[in-house]
Parts: C-alpha cells; sequence; structure tokens
C-alpha cells in the first residue's frame, strides 16, 4: 500500500490547528506566557510540521498538567502559514498585539522574514533546523534561538565521520543533492570550506523545488563515482532522491543527510530498501527518551493528545519535544531570575540565556546558551537506518566548529553593517 503524505496530512495537520481553541480557551488571559507555533502544515513541509507540532503541544500539555511554571500555564497558539510571507507576518503582528513572547516559524523563508521584526520588537523567535546558521551569533542576533546544531554544523558532523571513517578525505568525492532555495544552498560555505582545507572533491547538484523529478540528476552522481553522497532537502525531495538513488545502485551506507529524515520518510521509500543511510540526530529518538515517557503516562494515555499515538516518539515529533523542553527550560530561568516578571520578550530572553547543561533528564547532549552562542554548543551525532529504526552509531560530539564559527562571524557581521 502506497503512503499518501496529503491523506496522511490531513488528519494530523487539522488536529493540530483544532487543538489551539480549547487550549486558549481553558487559560484565559491571567497567568500565562504565550508563544505563537504558525508553521507550515499544508505546503511545503505538511507532515514534518504535522509531526513536530505534535510534539511540541503534547511537552507544553504535560508541564500545565503539572501545574505549569511559576505558577503560569503556556498558551500556544498553533496557526497555519503555509510558507506564505504575508500570512506568516499577518499571524505575527496579531500575536504580538495578544503579548506573544516567542515566535517558532519552522520555516527558512518565514524566519528570514521576520529577522528585523523581531530584533526591533524584542520577541525571542526559535529557528532550529532552519533559519540563518548565522544566528547562532547571540551577540548579533539577541533575540534569535537556532537552539540546536545548525545546517554549518549539521555539514561539518558529516564531513568529520566521513573523515573518520576513510581515515582522510583528501582526492575523495563528495557530491552534494540539494533543493535550490536559501535552505538548500546553506550547507555550501561549509563544504566549500573544508574542501580547501581536506583536499576532497566537491560536486553540485541542484534541483527545482519541491524535488519530485530528480531523475536527471542522479545518473550523473551515479556517473560520478563519488566516495559520499549528501543529500539535503525536506518532505518529497528527500524521499525522491532516496528512491532515485537506489534506482541507480547509489549503496546506502554511503548516503547521508541532515536531521530532515525520519520513518515516514522511509515508508514511502521501503524501509528494506533505504537499509544503511544516515542522518544528522540532535537528540535521542523513541519512546525510551523520559519526557517522552512522561508524555504516554500524563498526556497520551488520558486521551489529551495533540495528535495520533503512534507518532509519539518518531524522529519529528521528539523533535518538537526537544526544542519545546529547551525553551520551557529557559522559562522557569526566567522565573528564578525574574520571578515577579513581568512576562515580556526580554524577560524570556535572559531566562534563555541562563541555559546551562540542560539535557532534558537524558535526551539531548548538555547544552549551555549564551549571549554569544545561540547554536548550545553545536553537538549532534550520527544515526544510520536499520530497517526499522535510526540507530546511533556515535557518541555526542562537535566537529569543525572553527570553521562553523569562521562562517557564523563573517556573516553576521555583514548583517550588523547592512541588516541582510
Amino acid at each position: 500500500m502506497q503512503i499518501d503524505r496529503r491523506n496522511m496530512l490531513a488528519g494530523m495537520g487539522a488536529a493540530a490547528l483544532a487543538s489551539q481553541v480549547p487550549v486558549r480557551v481553558a487559560f484565559g488571559q491571567d497567568k500565562t506566557i504565550r508563544f505563537l507555533l504558525t508553521q507550515d502544515f499544508t505546503r511545503v513541509y505538511t507532515f514534518v510540521t504535522a509531526e513536530y507540532s505534535q510534539g511540541q503541544r503534547d511537552y507544553i500539555s504535560l508541564i500545565n498538567e503539572r501545574g505549569g511554571i511559576g505558577g503560569h500555564k503556556i498558551v500556544a497558539e498553533v496557526s497555519d502559514h503555509g510558507n506564505d510571507l504575508p500570512r506568516a507576518i499577518e499571524s505575527y503582528e496579531r500575536a504580538k498585539a495578544q503579548g506573544m513572547v516567542l515566535v517558532d516559524p519552522l520555516s527558512t523563508p518565514v524566519a528570514r522574514a521576520l529577522v528585523t521584526r523581531v530584533l526591533a520588537d524584542k520577541v525571542n523567535m526559535i529557528t532550529a533546523f532552519s533559519g540563518r546558521s548565522d544566528a547562532a551569533d547571540g551577540s548579533v542576533f539577541p533575540y534569535i534561538f537556532p537552539l540546536s546544531p545548525n545546517y554549518w554544523t549539521q555539514m561539518g558532523l558529516l564531513i568529520d565521520y566521513f573523515r573518520q571513517t576513510d581515515g582522510n578525505l583528501k582526492g575523495k568525492k563528495i557530491c552534494f543533492v540539494h533543493i535550490d532555495t536559501p535552505f538548500g544552498k546553506e550547507p555550501l560555505p561549509i563544504l566549500e570550506a573544508l574542501r580547501d582545507k581536506l583536499g576532497y572533491e566537491l560536486q553540485t547538484f541542484p534541483y527545482t523545488p519541491p524535488g519530485n523529478d530528480q531523475s536527471a540528476i542522479w545518473p550523473q552522481v551515479r556517473r560520478a563515482r563519488p566516495d559520499w553522497v549528501v543529500f539535503w532537502g525536506a518532505g518529497v525531495g528527500q524521499t525522491v532522491a532516496l528512491t532515485e538513488a537506489i534506482r541507480n545502485g547509489i549503496r546506502m551506507d554511503r548516503m547521508s543527510s541532515s536531521v530532515w529524515l525520519s520513518e515516514s520518510d522511509m515508508d514511502v521509500v521501503g524501509r528494506e530498501q533505504a537499509k544503511g543511510v544516515l542522518k544528522i540526530d540532535p537528540c535521542v529518538l523513541g519512546r525510551e527518551a523520559k519526557p517522552i515517557q512522561a508524555i504516554l503516562d500524563t498526556v497520551v494515555k488520558p486521551g489529551k493528545g495533540a495528535g495520533p499515538e503512534n507518532k509519539v516518539g518518531t524522529v519529528y515529533y521528539s523533535y518538537g519535544v526537544m526544542i519545546t523542553a529547551l525553551i520551557l527550560e529557559g522559562v522557569r530561568k526566567a522565573f528564578e531570575i525574574a520571578p515577579n516578571g513581568p512576562i515580556s520578550g526580554p524577560w524570556l530572553n535572559a531566562g534563555l540565556h541562563a541555559i546551562k547543561d540542560f539535557t532534558a533528564d537524558g535526551m539531548i547532549p548538555a547544552t549551555t546558551i549564551t549571549t554569544a552562542d545561540h547554536q548550545g554548543g553545536g553537538k549532534g551525532r550520527i544515526s544510520r537506518w536499520d530497517g526499522g529504526k535510526f540507530t546511533p552509531i556515535t557518541d555526542w560530539y562537535s566537529a569543525n566548529q572553527d570553521v562553523v564559527w569562521a562562517e557564523v562571524k563573517k556573516y553576521s557581521s555583514e548583517f550588523a553593517k547592512t541588516g541582510k
């Protein structure tokens, strides 16, 4: 039976959007902390967003069921911007007028469009696995928080894994197949800088968004006889890339990607056919993590979950839990610093900057956010698809951060000068 992503989305996206009304009504206007989770449920990222949002809302429900934080409940307004900039900005302005202190758009173009607004308004914006990689520089982007390994760091981790595996990359050939968008091009500065440093050959193969036709690209990749292939997209672009790579005989244990690869992708491609493919993990996946166990017991079993139970603990669901755990640790820290508030963007900003060695009960590597580093240290790990799940094959580690931060500083200093 073929998995239809649009059908999959219909139920999950509808549940996501429907759930916002009772959340808002239940808590009213007093003793609340308001977040805006305006994301793309219907256009580009679809089921990625549905699972990520489900994880976010279930973790918020867990904390609210425990009494909230500092006597306050968390109110999450969920809406669909459809990756449309005017819709996203309208949603942002409306929520800002209602006292929103944080926004998570989960979209590189939307995040980029909101940069100057959030900096001027002093509203905290989460850009986990999206947005500008140079936003890791908190000295230039004080209200923008990746809270996770950015795309430059993810590429640095992959290249270092290739180096560890082969011993030396000098003379090796790496093919980079990517969606032809700012997101797809984002890793290129690191790929090129590490090429110059390590001596590998780099060939790039951009494809037209959304990526449902890559048939002309993968025979070229095959003929290039690469030692390693990195494919970089989201949604349909990822599954088409994998399908075409398999059709062209590319070894799966030499195929790798960013954080944007999930069980749902494997269902579309074929779980057995995709065995061996590599990805970046920013957190523990599956249901063994303590926050996931707590959600199952406190939220899902009583029937208060935000979506299908079988999505709890999946890759993108876990990302949503991870990021929300970090955000709410920032809320806890803000109450420690200023228990009487007032609740505002700057109040939460101080709390986010006070996060230190936070692991979310072992779900993530120890993460510290400072006014200089909004990435949190840049640690991740490599996992391999074993036919049933993504299994970690490395410990948590960081790599090539000297190269990453040289690029961060180059681009953030340009933004500081020009606003672009």
